[in-house]
């Protein structure tokens, strides 16, 4: 039933991601909240005497709402997740903020916890989507998702170059209801993206793409992402809020791709760079550019629990996804320097195989750099 309620509660008017969830803290439960009298809502945070009757007011409504949104996905094939479901992204659940409910069309995967985005200017010049779609396929060719917003522009060839890879996958955020195709000329591309990756809103069916709610939108492509590579943008750009927000709110890496120094769409970027952003020519700036996994999406279920009666030391969780070649290679390593000739011995893979995996499993903080072409796993 917690779907329900969770549903309930993202429809009623007044309540917000930050506001639904004290609600949840007061009540105990998503169906306890959804109950709460006016004399209860008066005691939140956030809420008080002056707005907790018409909250309450709407609240009752949203009951009836949330039936409706729920017929309206089945017939639709959307799916609908709250925020407590297994599948509910763990980056994004992280965030201060996160959606109550993301609708959903396509699917999400283990792998798609790897994700990077690409943002930028809806008016593009020629070079910004040829970089937005050669970096996408490059990410794709790494094992990355890639996530952008939809739009026209830097969003929409960033999705495409994700598909230039036969196992490339794409998440689409839209600023609309999922009934709603915005851009419409992007109708073809989003049946791709939901076939190969996900489209995904927090709003309900029937939301107009409105302005206001893209920097909603961009919250969530930040949330969803390990960083946020802007690849055009003028100093307006809704692209330096999601730049913005994955700096400052949700403690993502922000990349930044140098363009023409007299294309204003570029002026936005370079000032990225200036505040800090990482400069970006290659897709190995973006691999050394990212953090590790923060401890809060780690799979400790990879382990068994330790042996109480041992007395070694419990081995280090491992952040999704892994993929079978990463797990054989960290088989093979202990917390002696082990030479990449060795792992190619021990193996059985090939040369190019484990180095590129040896990349990812430094970017997730499992191993290190020894000395030149040696490595260990990391201390526990």
């Amino acid at each position: 039933m917690s779907l329900q309620h969770y549903l309930q509660l993202s429809l009623t008017a007044g309540l917000g991601p930050v506001l639904i969830r004290r609600l949840i803290e007061h009540a105990g439960s998503p169906e306890n909240a959804c109950n709460l009298k006016s004399s209860d809502l008066r005691l939140i945070e956030g809420i008080g005497q002056a707005k907790a009757h018409s909250i309450h007011q709407s609240l009752q409504a949203a009951s009836s709402d949330a039936a409706l949104h729920l017929q309206k996905a089945h017939d639709l094939g959307v799916r609908i997740l709250p925020l407590d479901d297994p599948e509910y992204p763990p980056l994004l659940k992280a965030i201060q903020d996160p959606p109550a409910v993301l609708f959903m069309l396509g699917s999400l995967q283990p792998r798609d916890l790897n994700a990077i985005a690409i943002v930028g200017s809806r008016r593009c010049s020629y070079y910004g989507r040829e970089q937005a779609e050669r970096f996408a396929a490059l990410l794709a060719s790494a094992g990355f998702t890639v996530v952008s917003g939809g739009a026209r522009g830097i969003d929409s060839a960033a999705h495409r170059g994700s598909f230039q890879h036969p196992q490339g996958r794409t998440i689409a955020i839209f600023g609309s209801g999922l009934d709603i195709t915005y851009p419409p000329e992007n109708e073809p591309l989003f049946k791709q993206i939901a076939q190969r990756g996900a489209i995904l809103s927090e709003f309900p069916f029937g939301t107009p793409p409105s302005p206001e709610n893209f920097p909603r939108r961009n919250r969530v492509v930040s949330g969803l992402s390990r960083g946020v590579f802007v690849i055009e943008a003028d100093i307006r750009s809704g692209a330096l809020i999601t730049a913005r927000l994955a700096n400052e709110d949700h403690g993502r890496p922000v990349f930044a791709l140098p363009g023409r120094v007299d294309n204003p769409t570029s002026a936005g970027t370079h000032q990225l760079i200036r505040d800090g952003a990482i400069l970006v020519t290659c897709l190995d700036d973006l691999l050394a550019g990212l953090h590790p996994f923060p401890d809060s999406v780690r799979e400790p279920s990879l382990f068994p629990p330790p042996d109480p009666a041992s007395s070694a030391p419990p081995p280090q969780s491992i952040p999704l996804p892994l993929t079978d070649r990463q797990r054989l290679i960290l088989q093979h390593l202990d917390q002696s320097p082990t030479s990449v000739d060795q792992l190619i011995d021990r193996t059985n893979l090939d040369a190019s195989a484990i180095l590129q995996d040896l990349t990812f499993l430094s970017l997730k903080a499992l191993i290190k750099r020894t000395d030149g072409q040696t490595y260990a796993r990391s201390q526990p």
